[in-house]
C-alpha cells in the first residue's frame, strides 16, 4: 500500500509545474487575445490613431516651459462651419455657390439651358404680356450610361474635268491604328478603373446597358496597349524620383496570376509586391515585385540613389542603407507610435505617456508648418524644440526597461525596444530640414492600392499588376500636383507618339502641367477639339419646356 501511494505521488505533477503550465497557457491566451483584438478591429473597428491628447491644447500637463504653445481660437469669436454658421441657425453659403442649394461648379462643365415657358406666353394672348425679368434655377442631372458613336464622315473628292484619282479625306487622328476605341474612351476606361476604382466587367456591363455590343476582352486588350504607351513616361519619371536627395519608399502586398515558364497558370494565385517610391518633387512611381525580399530594393534603388531613404521599420531597408555608401537610413515615428498605441490596452497609463510625449513632436511639427519654416531656420527650430522631447523620451523609455517587471512578450515591451533598437534612425530628421519625421506623405500616396483591391481584388496576372502600377503612378502624380487625370490622359495618349523620345521627361505630370497644361490636346468628342470647331453647337444647348 505504502509503495502504491509513493507510486501515485510520483506521477502526480508538483506544485512548481503546475504554476508554470498555468502561467504559460495564460501567456498563450494573451497572445491569442490580442490576435483576436487585432481582426476585430481590421474587419470592424475604426482605423484612425487618433488620440484627445493629439488636439491643440490637451496636453497641458505635459508639456514642458519652453514647449510651443498653440495658438488658441478667442472665446468669443465665432467659427465658422461649412455650411453653418453657429449661433445664427441659418445656413451659409460660400460666394461661389450659384443659389442657395449650394451648387458650385466649373466652366468646363456643359449646361443645358431650359426655357421654362408658361401658357400665358406660348397662346393667343402673348403679345399681351411683358417679360421684366428670369428668375433662375439650378439642378444637377445625370445621363445613364453615357457613351457615344462618332461617325466620321470623309469626302471622297477629285478635280472637275481631270482624270486624276479620287482623293479621300484622311481619317482623324487616332491613339491606336486601326481600333474601334476613341482616346476618350482610353481615357475613361483608365480613369474609371484606376481612379474610382470601377472594374472592367463592370464598365462592361455599362457599355451593353448604352445599346452597345462589345467584348469584354476588348476593354482588357485596350487597357493593356494603352498603358503601354504611357511606359516611357513613368520610366522618365522614375529616374527624377531617383535623383532625390530625401526618398520614401514602402510595400503594399497584391494577390496576382502566377506566371510560370509557360506562361500564366489559371487560377493560380500568389502574392506580389507594389513598391512606392515618393521623391523630393511631389512625384510617386509603384515599382512591382513578386517578392518582399531585399533584391528588389537593390533593383530599384541600381546605385541611382543616393541621399536620405525614409521607411518604415521593415529590415531590408536597414540592411540595404547599411551596405550602400552615400545613404542615410531615417525611419517613422508614426510606425514606432503605432506599437504603443496597440500596448495601450494592456498598459494604458504607460502607453499613454508615450503616445502624448510623440504628440509633441507633431505639435512643434505644425507650428513650423504655421510659421512656414524653411532650411537652416527650420534646422534649428527642431533642435531647439524637437531635440529635447526626442532625448528625454528615449531616455524615459529605458528608464521604463530598467525597472523591471515587463515580460518580454508584452506589447509595451516589444514597443519599447521597437524604438530603443531603432534611435539612431528616428532621429535623422532633426539634422536634415528636408527629411519627415514620418511617411505619411507615402502613406496616403498609396492608398488606391488597398482601395482598389476591395473592388476588383486581384490582378489576372503579373504582367497586368506591373500595367495597374505603370498607370497608378501617372494618376496619383497627377493628385499630387492638381491635375485632372482624365484631362492629363487624353493629351498625353494623343502627345506621346509625336513627342520626341529623348524630351519624354517633358509628359511626366510635373512638367506636363508647365508646358501643356494650358492648352491640352483634345478628344474628338470635346466642343473644344479643332476639327469640330465649325460645325460644333455651343457648349450651352437649349432646351424649350412646354
Amino acid at each position: 500500500m505504502n509503495s502504491t501511494a509513493s507510486t501515485t505521488s510520483s506521477n502526480t505533477p508538483s506544485y512548481s509545474a503546475l504554476a508554470e503550465e498555468n502561467a504559460l497557457l495564460r501567456e498563450q491566451l494573451q497572445v491569442m487575445q490580442r490576435q483576436l483584438d487585432w481582426f476585430k478591429k481590421q474587419l470592424f473597428g475604426p482605423k484612425s490613431e487618433k488620440q484627445v491628447f493629439d488636439l491643440p491644447g490637451q496636453d497641458s500637463l505635459f508639456a514642458s516651459d519652453d514647449a510651443p504653445v498653440p495658438v488658441q481660437p478667442p472665446k468669443n469669436e465665432k467659427r465658422t462651419v461649412k455650411a453653418y454658421q453657429r449661433g445664427t441657425g441659418k445656413k451659409q453659403r460660400d460666394d461661389d455657390c450659384l443659389n442657395d442649394t449650394g451648387l458650385r461648379f466649373t466652366a468646363d462643365v456643359p449646361v443645358e439651358v431650359i426655357e421654362q415657358l408658361p401658357p400665358e406666353l406660348t397662346g393667343p394672348d402673348a403679345d399681351q404680356y411683358d417679360i421684366i425679368g428670369t428668375k433662375t434655377t439650378y439642378r444637377l442631372a445625370q445621363r445613364a450610361s453615357s457613351y457615344v458613336v462618332l461617325k466620321c464622315e470623309r469626302p471622297v473628292f477629285r478635280r472637275k474635268g481631270t482624270d486624276q484619282k479620287p482623293v479621300t479625306t484622311p481619317a482623324p487622328f487616332n491613339v491606336l491604328d486601326n481600333s474601334l476605341a476613341d482616346v476618350s474612351l482610353l481615357a475613361g476606361l483608365l480613369v474609371d478603373k484606376f481612379q474610382f476604382h470601377l472594374p472592367l466587367y463592370r464598365q462592361h456591363q455599362r457599355i451593353q446597358q448604352a445599346g452597345i455590343t462589345l467584348s469584354r476582352s476588348t476593354l482588357t486588350n485596350l487597357v493593356k496597349r494603352a498603358i503601354d504607351l504611357l511606359r516611357p513616361i513613368v520610366d522618365a519619371q522614375t529616374d527624377n524620383v531617383l535623383r532625390s536627395r530625401v526618398l520614401a519608399m514602402d510595400e503594399t502586398p497584391i494577390k496576382a496570376g502566377h506566371q510560370g515558364r509557360a506562361g500564366p497558370q489559371k487560377g493560380k494565385m500568389k502574392t506580389g509586391w507594389f513598391w512606392p517610391l515618393y521623391g523630393d518633387d511631389d512625384e510617386v512611381v509603384f515599382t512591382y515585385s513578386n517578392s518582399r525580399g531585399r533584391l528588389h530594393i537593390e533593383q530599384v534603388l541600381n546605385d541611382q540613389f543616393s541621399g536620405t531613404l525614409i521607411s518604415d521599420g521593415y529590415a531590408a531597408y536597414a540592411r540595404y542603407a547599411a551596405a550602400q555608401k552615400g545613404i542615410t537610413h531615417a525611419q517613422c515615428w508614426v510606425h514606432s507610435r503605432r506599437c504603443f498605441v496597440e500596448a495601450q490596452k494592456d498598459h494604458p497609463e504607460k502607453a499613454t505617456e508615450a503616445l502624448q510625449q510623440i504628440a509633441k513632436l507633431y505639435q512643434i511639427e505644425d507650428t513650423i508648418k504655421e510659421k512656414e519654416l524653411t532650411g537652416e531656420k527650420k534646422r534649428q527650430y527642431r533642435l531647439d524644440h524637437a531635440k529635447p522631447v526626442v532625448s528625454g523620451f528615449f531616455q524615459w523609455c529605458r528608464d521604463q526597461l530598467g525597472q523591471g517587471g515587463l515580460l518580454p512578450s508584452e506589447p509595451l515591451t516589444k514597443a519599447l525596444n521597437y524604438v530603443l533598437g531603432r534611435e539612431a534612425s528616428l532621429t535623422v530628421f532633426l539634422e536634415n530640414p528636408d527629411v519627415q519625421p514620418d511617411t505619411n506623405h507615402l502613406e496616403r500616396a498609396l492608398r488606391p492600392i488597398p482601395m482598389g483591391k476591395k473592388n476588383w481584388m486581384f490582378c489576372w496576372t503579373e504582367l497586368g499588376a506591373e500595367h495597374l502600377g505603370i498607370i497608378q503612378s501617372l494618376i496619383s502624380t497627377c493628385k499630387l500636383h492638381d491635375i485632372t487625370p482624365y484631362t492629363y490622359l487624353v493629351d498625353v495618349l494623343q502627345r506621346v507618339s509625336q513627342h520626341p523620345a529623348s524630351e519624354v521627361a517633358n509628359l511626366t505630370p510635373r512638367l506636363w502641367k508647365i508646358r501643356f497644361a494650358e492648352n491640352p490636346l483634345r478628344a474628338l468628342i470635346d466642343p473644344r477639339h479643332p476639327d469640330r470647331q465649325a460645325t460644333q453647337l455651343t457648349p450651352v444647348e437649349v432646351v424649350h419646356a412646354h
